[in-house]
């Protein structure tokens, strides 16, 4: 099996890294990174390719999804109500001001 080949992947794992490329090109970053970023995910998650049987291999761990939630919170959990209220707003005018123009 040549490098990259992603054969050995579930369904499960491909949605997964394809949805995970999408987030992180919605944020700028490059197509080729994006996926790269994307495979590493589902490969430190769930520890590669599972398509070897049924009932082998590990379950997932999610213990990246888990970091960026956490620092997410403690990010937030540090700012004053003000702050996280003026943030929203803004954040809700933002998707408000997109929605329009892609109307």
């Amino acid at each position: 099996m040549p490098r990259g080949d992603k054969s050995a992947y579930t369904d499960k794992q491909k949605r997964k890294a394809e949805h995970i490329e999408e987030s992180y090109e919605s944020r700028g970053v490059p197509d080729d990174e994006a996926e790269r970023r994307a495979w590493a995910t589902v490969n430190k998650e769930s520890g590669g390719g599972n398509k070897s049987g049924s009932g082998r291999g590990r379950p997932d761990t999610h213990v990246s999804s888990e970091k960026g939630g956490q620092r997410g919170g403690a990010a937030s959990a540090s700012r004053s109500k003000e702050d996280r209220s003026a943030s929203a707003k803004k954040a809700a005018a933002t998707r408000k001001r997109n929605r329009e123009q892609a109307a």
